[in-house]
């Protein structure tokens, strides 16, 4: 990685782990680009960058969705500072629902985004890599994408492409050794996409205990770029539920549904389908941090609504 300030491509920064990502590099001092669909949280995050400390800062709304808009975004970014020394792809949204629940457009939109747009940001980030012969591309994936979970199939679909497609670019870029693609897997994160989420549960989504916080994983996520073979995981919990799905199989599949209604869920809160903010950003919604209080303290009451029968569908 190079030394000094850095040029850092962050997507979805606007929003959770992205933003945390964008702080934190310009906490350090690094030229710091952010990337996401709507310019005013974008416009925000840029003030904060600069309070902190950032190098520069250059706002790029973009869609990863759209290959044209990430090409663009990357010419944008050569042309302004010559180079690009690493790219966070943290964009990403969620849909709760059964797979023939979830409307075609939201379940391809959330394929679009997580998975799609992923792939478009390597398509046109990693030639800038390899022609430089350096940086750092880091994909962010989910434990979702190990495992599978009911009612969120267009999430887990994403999610295990995105691993599938790190670990194929690390196969296609070995032989640059200072080109690096590294992959995280948080669990549950302190973050406002569940409660930004498509929804058609009847129930709102929450982040499953234990829950991290953003700036937790963002720091991990930066120390990625220049130890890119540290862990993956991130969050005591993954380790053992990548067991359970594939040492014991059936133990999984039992207790999978009845755990992800009182764990993931607000079984006290009910929602009306919505798309959320799969086809289009939300602005208002776009936060640091998520808004569903302590984690321990909903899956209380998610218990009480069980046993009380309150958490049955409308």
């Amino acid at each position: 990685m190079t030394s000094g300030a850095r040029v850092l491509v962050v997507t979805g920064a606007s929003s959770g782990i992205g933003r945390a990502v964008a702080l934190q590099s310009a906490a350090a001092g690094d030229h710091v680009v952010l990337v996401a669909r709507g310019e005013p949280p974008l416009q925000q995050v840029a003030r904060e960058c600069e309070a902190a400390g950032a190098a520069s800062t250059l706002v790029l709304p973009t869609d990863v969705g759209d290959d044209a808009e990430v090409e663009k975004l990357v010419t944008a970014v050569t042309s302004q500072h010559g180079r690009i020394d690493a790219v966070v792809n943290c964009a990403g949204v969620v849909a709760y629902g059964r797979t023939e629940e979830v409307p075609v457009d939201v379940f391809e939109g959330v394929l679009r985004t997580n998975l799609t747009g992923a792939v478009n940001v390597a398509r046109h980030v990693i030639p800038v890599l390899r022609r430089q012969r350096e940086g750092s591309l880091v994909l962010f994936g989910s434990v979702i994408g190990h495992i599978s979970v009911p009612g969120m199939s267009a999430y887990v679909l994403s999610k295990w492409g995105v691993r599938a497609l790190a670990r194929q670019l690390q196969l296609e870029n070995r032989d640059l050794s200072d080109v690096t693609i590294a992959y995280v897997a948080p669990g549950g994160v302190d973050t406002p996409i569940y409660e930004q989420a498509a929804n058609y549960d009847g129930f709102a989504g929450r982040p499953p205990p234990p829950v991290l916080s953003p700036e937790r994983v963002a720091r991990i996520a930066l120390r990625r770029l220049d130890n890119h073979r540290a862990r993956t995981q991130v969050g005591v919990a993954n380790d053992l539920m990548r067991f359970g799905f594939n040492a014991v199989p059936w133990a999984f599949d039992m207790l999978v549904g009845p755990l992800f209604r009182v764990m993931a869920s607000d079984r006290t809160t009910r929602v009306e389908p919505t798309e959320g903010n799969v086809l289009e950003s939300h602005f208002a919604g776009n936060r640091l941090h998520g808004a569903q209080g302590n984690a321990l303290i909903g899956l209380g009451r998610n218990v009480v609504a069980r046993l009380t029968g309150k958490d049955s569908p409308a």
